[in-house]
This record gives C-alpha cells, structure tokens and sequence, in this order.
C-alpha cells in the first residue's frame, strides 16, 4: 500500500499528496457519499440545496456529440464555444431553479420524477499542470451516471452517459464542485425537451 492510500479524510493534504495520484479510500468514500446526497437532493426536488453543492465560480458543461466515422471520433464532441445542452454559471443554474417556482417552466409544471443513479466512480488528486487555477489538494473525479425521467402519464425518458468533476476543497474540509463535464452517450435526445439537471 503507498503513502496516498494511507491517508485518512482528516489528513487529505500533506506531503504524502502527489499531483494525479490515486485518492486514499476514505477520500474516494468521501466524494461517493457526496455524490449520492447530490442524487437524492435532485431526485426530491431540493434544487436550492443542491446548488449549494457547487462552487460560485461553477462551470457545468453538457457539449453535444454528432456521429463520425472512426477516423474522425475525436471531432465527435462539441469543443468550447460550440453547441452545448448546458454551458451554465452557478448564477445561470440559480436563475434556472427560481423560474421552476415561477409557474413559468411548463415543461416541468407538473414536475417531472426523477431517479439518478452514479456508479464506477474514480477519484484522483487533480494536477495543476492539467487543471489550471487547483492545487493537488483538489480532486478530479470521474463517475458514469443513469437518469429516468417520468413525467404526466406517458412521458418517460432515460439518460445515460457520464461526468468529470473538479472538486475544490474549502478550508474547512468540505468538497465543492467547481467543474462539471457532462457528456451524455446519446447524440439525439429522444426526449421532448432537456429540463433536468446532471
């Protein structure tokens, strides 16, 4: 066992930190209960609570994805300043969440349910040479995810696809995410519309 995987949650910085290495169990534990508590928060409704899960200065991604051929897959996903599902602030997301309660949102009026499963997650420590503005005492996770959506009688959908997360941790130990890349394994989505959140 090396010296990262030897650290407890109450010891995440130290020397023992490398930039990219392997997060200990405890602190791979730590961001899977955090993960877990931003599915049941979504999935009850509580889109206030579940802001407060992310960093002011956010940036949640969902690029769009077109079908190439094999030669071609690296152009498949929308880059920065292209088509995007979201490219949302937490200020955007806020103002997302109030127009639910404004009776203006008629697609989620009646409002949908929803189920959001996370699994195969993989924690690391984020390297600053790779994620510009953190430090190694933050942490890259990636995580694969599935979404069902129901809505009135008939309207279902299911998404699934997954997500690579920046994590910041605050000085008094909490983790908040900074960063979210969602890529969705779909390229058309068969639902009428995209009002959830990821």
């Amino acid at each position: 066992m090396d010296t990262v995987d030897q650290q407890t949650s109450a010891d995440w910085s130290g020397p023992a930190l490398q930039a990219g290495q392997p997060a200990s169990r405890d602190v791979h534990f730590e961001v899977e209960q955090l993960y877990y508590e931003e599915a049941e928060l979504l999935d009850d409704g509580r889109y206030v609570d579940w802001l407060e899960l992310f960093a002011d200065d956010l940036d949640y991604w969902m690029p769009t994805r077109t079908n190439r051929l094999r030669r071609q897959e690296a152009f498949s996903v929308a880059g920065r300043g292209e088509a995007a599902f979201y490219d949302e602030t937490k200020e955007s997301l806020a103002w997302r969440i109030r127009r639910f309660d404004s009776g203006m949102a008629w697609a989620e009026d009646p409002p949908s349910r929803t189920r959001h499963l996370v699994t195969n997650v993989r924690v690391r420590h984020a390297d600053p040479a790779l994620q510009e503005g953190f430090t190694a005492d933050d942490l890259v996770a990636r995580s694969a995810f599935l979404l069902y959506r129901n809505r009135l009688q008939r309207e279902e959908g299911v998404y699934a696809g997954r997500r690579a997360d920046v994590l910041r941790r605050l000085t008094d130990g909490r983790l908040q995410v900074a960063r979210r890349e969602i890529l969705l394994d779909q390229n058309v989505l068969l639902a009428k519309n995209i009002s959830t959140f990821f």
